[in-house]
């Protein structure tokens, strides 16, 4: 304890740094354990880069002696510590063992250069690094550096850490003090700690804080943990509103009951897979828009295989919804085999652009991720998309003409079965951009479309056939609801929960949320 003390306080005094020497780095690593922690001390008080590139080196164990010199050795290259020089390695060299002890203090060393380095990232790094562990020993290096910082985020996770480290303070003052500072930190780590503390304490005033600190953290962290659950919620309605998009065209508007739906999203996700491998080939410099060129393969592939299947299948059976779902069984049945022998059985990886990877901190334990934000704007960007083709576009006028009234338009020189092929491949290729999508959230292989096909059917019947508002807002209320209820009762409960709330839904209302008005349909 009082070699980290004054290993704080002789880095406290530091003003300039100076060179590393082979004498000082002989110092570092040979010897006992006193007298190399006396030497770290030295160093650390006037460290310069060299000298944190040496400690770095001693805690990664990259360290040989032999005859009395030092050598750093990484990827069987040895190198002067001082010169950076390469040099040979002699066959007698030994490694440097580091105790428990000098590990401790080397770790304490370089936490410390962390802490005053000019990158926020190294500072930031060097901040949790100290959450993990707080040690009275550091406060005097802790408080220099929240005393220096600059940066409002670092400054306020440095003023936690103070806390967290007055928090096993002699004196009972600092030790309420620490309490009503982490009470602002709303994290269930920091919850842990005060719990910790607070069957150890012995002094009632600050017992009683370190509860009322609790008490506070408690309150923030239900409703964070409220606020997730809403995000998960949403997040999941996104993806069921992505792949439920293209089967409200094929079963709510054209009354097919496509069983290969899922498969047509599987291709969209293999299509995603091969963009990548070849801009990982090709392309590696331009590898973060890689999905970008990947959406509109996503959205051919699968629209090109409808096409495919209308044409040569499912035209022959319009009116007969129980063939068409055999039928689409067995042609899912075989595009999972196709993936099979031509990807192999196991899944594959799809990577994350560099700008979907980490996510956002809110409340200071919600984090959102970057990939289910922008699968949530995606998603209802393709909904926009969709209603305005729908609604606004001659094709559109076409489907809900053919939809509404074959035989009129027919009448009126629409090509009805033109019109059929468009549309099933329109819906074919939003499976597609769902597949897309759903590739950066989770595994890529041949099983998976059969994991949303149930509940992609579950939310256009839900929100009513034919109705995109009632799909939009069936996969939201799904999605949220689920993730409630999986908070209370577990996944598997949930999903039985909404499937029966579902089923007695539809008993009452069978229309769905909107129902179709009409002469001829039941409000």
């Amino acid at each position: 304890m009082l070699h980290r003390i004054l290993l704080a306080c002789a880095l406290l005094a530091s003003t300039a740094g100076h060179a590393l020497t082979a004498d000082e780095a002989k110092a570092l690593a040979i010897g006992e354990s006193d007298a190399r922690i006396e030497a770290l001390n030295k160093a650390v008080a006037a460290a310069d880069e060299k000298t944190a590139a040496f400690l770095q080196a001693l805690a990664d164990d990259a360290v040989k002696t032999a005859g009395g010199a030092v050598f750093v050795v990484r990827d069987d290259k040895a190198t002067d510590p001082v010169t950076g020089a390469a040099l040979a390695l002699p066959a007698d060299a030994e490694d440097v063992i580091n105790n428990n002890r000098m590990r401790g203090e080397l770790d304490t060393a370089l936490a410390a250069l962390k802490l005053f380095s000019k990158d926020d990232k190294l500072r930031a790094a060097a901040v949790a690094e100290l959450q993990k562990d707080p040690d009275e020993s550091r406060l005097p290096l802790i408080e220099k550096a929240f005393a220096a910082e600059t940066n409002a985020a670092i400054r306020d996770q440095l003023a936690l850490v103070r806390a967290a480290t007055l928090l096993s303070s002699s004196d009972p003052a600092r030790r309420v003090e620490a309490a009503q500072q982490l009470a602002a930190s709303r994290t269930a780590a920091t919850r842990g700690l005060l719990l910790q503390r607070l069957q150890s304490e012995a002094d009632p005033r600050v017992k009683a804080a370190l509860q009322a600190s609790v008490r506070s953290l408690d309150a923030s962290l239900v409703w964070s943990e409220r606020a997730a659950a809403v995000f998960s919620g949403i997040s999941l309605g996104s993806i069921l509103l992505l792949v439920a998009l293209g089967l409200a065209i094929t079963y709510g508007l054209m009354g097919v009951i496509n069983m290969a739906h899922g498969e047509l999203m599987m291709i969209g996700a293999y299509a995603t897979y091969v963009v990548q491998g070849l801009f990982q080939k090709y392309l590696p410099g331009a590898f973060d828009w890689y999905l970008l060129a990947a959406l509109p393969v996503a959205f051919g592939a699968s629209a090109l295989m409808g096409a495919i299947l209308e044409r040569g299948v499912i035209r022959f059976l319009y009116g007969r919804p129980l063939e068409t779902l055999l039928a689409t069984w067995g042609i899912s049945l075989m595009l999972m085999q196709l993936v099979r022998s031509t990807f192999g059985a196991q899944n594959v990886g799809v990577e994350n652009p560099s700008w979907m990877s980490g996510g956002v901190v809110l409340m200071g334990n919600l984090q959102l991720p970057w990939n289910r934000i922008v699968i949530v704007a995606f998603a209802f960007g393709v909904l926009a998309g969709m209603a305005f083709l729908i609604s606004r576009t001659r094709l559109g006028l076409f489907v809900r003409g053919v939809t509404q009234n074959r035989a009129i338009a027919s009448c009126m020189g629409v090509d009805t079965a033109r019109v059929d092929t468009y549309a099933f491949a329109l819906g074919s290729g939003i499976a597609g951009l769902a597949g897309c999508a759903l590739s950066q959230i989770g595994n890529v292989g041949p099983d998976l479309g059969q994991a949303y096909i149930v509940d992609a059917f579950m939310v256009v019947v839900l929100g009513g056939v034919g109705q995109l508002a009632g799909t939009v807002y069936a996969a939201l209320g799904l999605g949220i609801l689920n993730k409630f209820i999986e908070g209370w009762a577990g996944a598997v409960l949930a999903k039985i929960a909404v499937l029966v709330l579902i089923v007695v839904f539809i008993q009452k209302r069978p229309q769905g949320l909107f129902a179709v008005k009409g002469r001829s349909a039941e409000a």
